[in-house]
């Protein structure tokens, strides 16, 4: 059986589809024209992944105002100065804030599955927020009379929701995006807030059965927008045995961007869980330059030398635009690097007898 390799999820999205947004957000049209637009953006997003020969394809997030607040377009109880992330480069990001409960999603992400699967003839992957991240909605200061625990029970009843009915439609894994984790460690060094990440998200995990988590799996990377990251600096080494414990099937691990990959796979091995799949990065979102598919199959051929072949796969490192103004990675460059791992993984294969 052959390397699998997957997409991790956001590609970036035409000019058209992009000048449709800022239109809508003008009020030049309507929420016909933009779906119409984002509709022909999946598209042409499928069909070039499946030209370049991706066994699995995605719906690149085309549709998505980012990875991490797509279930939140059109809800009332929020305001905007919630949690604030900071990026190597001095941007930042800032989280909004919820003003009331009870807390409802306004969009699953089975609306996109069901689009991206009326185009696709190859498995389609559907990557969704974990809870974890989601928990940063909550005031520190509390809200009268909707408590952080009725929160946190909302929130996993919306995130199962979310997860299955993806899965029920027919994804052929679903991902929970689940960049929080290292970047928890930065902004708490004593992992405290690592703990209740992990422990939120197993509680949803929970909720599926051993065959159904065999189709569930965990993403997670530095950051990576405007070519920037936020938690890069954090040490690997103190953050994979922890991550190791979600109750997921597969993970997804960027490693392309590491300094010293041969320091990250020992710990790989010595702590992924016996019953899961590993998916390392072998292309770099945020590096302009495109790997070529021997650099790809020697990065796969190093990790394979310290994990199972039976139970490796590959993936980029992160998604290309995680938020839809994210325009520093071109979308030809994307598609390239995509290219460069498919065919690269295919080469490893090869040279693994596999």
């Amino acid at each position: 059986m052959a390397i699998p390799t997957e997409p991790i999820g956001s590609i970036p999205r035409p000019s058209e589809l992009l000048s449709a947004m800022a239109a809508r957000d003008r009020g030049e049209i309507g929420d016909a024209e933009l779906a119409a637009a984002a509709d022909q953006a999946v598209r042409d997003t499928i069909q070039r992944l499946e030209q370049d020969g991706s066994p699995v394809v995605t719906d690149g997030e085309q549709s998505r105002p980012s990875f991490a607040t797509y279930p939140l377009a059109g809800l009332k109880e929020l305001a905007p100065d919630g949690v604030i992330i900071s990026f190597a480069d001095g941007h930042q990001r800032q989280l909004p804030v919820l003003t009331g409960g009870p807390f409802r999603y306004q969009v699953h992400a089975v609306a996109q599955l069901r689009a991206a699967l009326q185009h696709a003839t190859a498995p389609v992957k559907q990557a969704v927020i974990a809870p974890s991240a989601l928990s940063l909605l909550y005031p520190a200061h509390g809200l009268p009379g909707y408590e952080r625990e009725a929160f946190l029970a909302d929130l996993l009843d919306e995130a199962e929701a979310d997860v299955r009915g993806a899965l029920d439609a027919g994804a052929h894994v679903v991902q929970l995006d689940f960049t929080e984790g290292r970047l928890s460690l930065k902004l708490d060094p004593s992992g405290t807030v690592l703990d209740e990440f992990i422990a939120l998200d197993n509680l949803l995990l929970e909720r599926f059965t051993d065959a159904e988590r065999s189709r569930i799996g965990v993403h997670t990377c530095p950051g990576g927008d405007y070519d920037s990251t936020h938690s890069l600096d954090v040490d690997y080494a103190g953050f994979l045995p922890k991550l190791f414990q979600l109750k997921a099937g597969n993970f997804y691990v960027q490693l392309a961007s590491e300094a010293r990959p041969d320091r990250v796979l020992p710990v790989i091995a010595e702590h992924l869980p016996a019953s899961a799949r590993i998916f390392v990065g072998v292309t770099d979102p945020i590096d302009p330059r495109v790997e070529t598919p021997g650099q790809v199959r020697d990065r796969i051929l190093a990790a394979a030398r310290q994990l199972p072949a039976d139970r490796l796969g590959t993936c980029d490192d992160c998604g290309f635009s995680p938020f839809a103004d994210d325009t520093s990675t071109p979308r030809e460059t994307a598609f390239a690097k995509i290219s460069a791992r498919v065919e690269g993984t295919a080469l490893a294969s090869q040279a693994l007898g596999l």
